[in-house]
C-alpha cells in the first residue's frame, strides 16, 4: 500500500514539476518575442519621422552627407552600398575560410593539433571588437598604405587615405566572423551521422569525395547557421570598422576611405540634435531592416532546400 502511494505520488509530482516547466518556458518564449517586438516598435516610431520630414527619396538615395552645413543633406546612399558591399565582401573572404577550418578540425586535423587550433579560434571569439580595430591601425593600415602608394603612384586625383579604406575594413570584418563560422559549422560537422560516412567510404569514395559529397550537405543546415550569425555579427560591427575604414562618406571602392551604418551612427550620435538626431534613428532602422531581411530570406533558403531535400529522399525511396 505505501509503495502505491509513493508511486504514485512520485507520479503526481513529476506531472507538477512538468506543468511548472511549461509555464517556465512559455513565459521565456513570450518575453523573447516581447523584446522583439519592443525593438522593432521602437525603432519604427524612433526612424520614421526623419522619413517623412526630409523625404525617404532624399535619405536613401541621396548621395551627399552634410548634416551641419547651411543647407543640411541627409543622403545616406553611399553608406548603405558600403555596408551591403562590405559585409559581402567580409562574407565571401571569411565563410569560404571558416568552413574549411572546420572541416580541418572536424575531419583531418589530427587530434594534438586540433586541441591546439581550437582554443586558438575560441581565443578569437573573446577579443574584444576594439583590439581588432588597433591591431587594424598598427598592422594592416600601414601596409594599405603602402600598397595605395604604389598602385597610385603620380596620380593627382585620388585623396590618399594612409591605409584606411574599405579593404582594411572588409579584411578585419573576415577576420572577426572566423571564429563564428568556424565553432558552428565544426559543430554542425559533427553532428552528422557517422554512417553516413562510413556508408560513403564503403562504396569506395576518398575521404576528400565524403567531405564534400556526404558530410558537408548533410550538414547544411548548421553551416547556414553559421553565416546567418557572421552576416549579423559583420553588418553591426561598429567599433573595429570606425578605426580601420577612415569613416568618410564615400562611393564603396577598394581605397576610399567609407563610412559603414554602425560608424555614421557612433561616430555623430554623441554631438547630433535635432533632425541630424533623427536621420541618424533612421539609420538605426535601415540598418535594422536589413538585418530582418538577411535572417528571413536565409531562414526561408534553408527550409526550401530541406524540402526540396525530404522530397528528393522520398523520390529516391519510391523508386
Amino acid at each position: 500500500m505505501n509503495e502505491s502511494f509513493s508511486i504514485f505520488s512520485h507520479h503526481g509530482s513529476k506531472s507538477g514539476v512538468e506543468k511548472a516547466a511549461e509555464v517556465i518556458f512559455t513565459i521565456s518564449g513570450f518575453f523573447a518575442v516581447l523584446a522583439v517586438a519592443s525593438i522593432t516598435l521602437y525603432m519604427l516610431v524612433s526612424g520614421t519621422p526623419a522619413l517623412f520630414q526630409v523625404g525617404i527619396w532624399d535619405i536613401l538615395f541621396g548621395t551627399v552627407w552634410q548634416p551641419e552645413a547651411a543647407n543640411a543633406s541627409y543622403g545616406i546612399l553611399y553608406v548603405i552600398l558600403t555596408s551591403i558591399v562590405g559585409t559581402a565582401l567580409a562574407i565571401l573572404i571569411g565563410v569560404p575560410v571558416g568552413v574549411l577550418t572546420a572541416v580541418f578540425l572536424a575531419e583531418v586535423a589530427p587530434k594534438k593539433l586540433a586541441n591546439i587550433v581550437r582554443p586558438a579560434v575560441e581565443l578569437l571569439a573573446g577579443i574584444p571588437s576594439v583590439i581588432y580595430g588597433l591591431l587594424g591601425i598598427l598592422i594592416l593600415n600601414p601596409l594599405m598604405y603602402k600598397l595605395e602608394l604604389r598602385i597610385f603612384e603620380g596620380s593627382t586625383t585620388h585623396q590618399f587615405t594612409g591605409g584606411a579604406n574599405l579593404i582594411s575594413a572588409v579584411l578585419v570584418l573576415a577576420m572577426m566572423i572566423l571564429p563564428t563560422v568556424i565553432n558552428i559549422s565544426e559543430s554542425a560537422i559533427r553532428a552528422v551521422p557517422g554512417h553516413l560516412k562510413s556508408a560513403s567510404l564503403a562504396l569506395g569514395a576518398t575521404h576528400i569525395q565524403t567531405i564534400f559529397e556526404v558530410i558537408l550537405p548533410a550538414a547544411k543546415s548548421g553551416i547556414v547557421t553559421a553565416v546567418v550569425l557572421g552576416t549579423g555579427r559583420a553588418i553591426g560591427e561598429a567599433m573595429a570598422i570606425s578605426l580601420v575604414s577612415g569613416s568618410a562618406v564615400n562611393v564603396p571602392l577598394p581605397f576610399n576611405s567609407v563610412r559603414f551604418l554602425t560608424t555614421a551612427i557612433v561616430s555623430e550620435m554623441s554631438y547630433s540634435s535635432g533632425l541630424h538626431r533623427k536621420v541618424l534613428f533612421t539609420i538605426g532602422l535601415v540598418l535594422f531592416a536589413f538585418i530582418m531581411i538577411i535572417n528571413v530570406s536565409l531562414t526561408k533558403l534553408l527550409k526550401k532546400s530541406n524540402v526540396e531535400a525530404e522530397d528528393a529522399g522520398k523520390k529516391g525511396k519510391e523508386k
